[in-house]
């Protein structure tokens, strides 16, 4: 059972396989008006949104979420999200895979 320090992930991705494990994860700090542009994985991707309030659009879908709120994107579904602000966004992004598969469409 690994013990991973966040301050060891220097651009915050883990990758699971690296670790034997069978998710992968960001630790997402993103400043206002930031966020990644559009993409999708061949698997589900479920954020944990600690801080911050952000809009993210699924397909045709746009919702904002605040703390404390999950957000889960099946697979092959186009989806980014903003920070909105006014201060830094913190999320925990779980990829349901060991390895991190984009495909970026913007």
């Amino acid at each position: 059972m690994p013990l991973i320090a966040a301050s060891s992930l220097p651009t915050g991705n883990l990758k699971g396989a690296d670790h034997g494990a069978t998710i992968s994860l960001i630790l997402d700090h993103s400043e206002p008006g930031h966020g990644p542009r559009l993409h999708e994985h061949p698997y589900d991707e479920t954020w944990v949104v600690i801080e911050g309030h952000l809009t993210f659009e699924a397909g045709q879908e746009r919702l904002e979420a605040g703390p404390g709120d999950i957000v889960i994107v099946p697979p092959k579904v186009p989806h980014k999200f903003t920070n909105h602000g006014p201060g830094p966004a913190n999320l925990v992004c779980i990829h349901a895979s060991p390895t991190f598969v984009t495909e970026w469409l913007q």
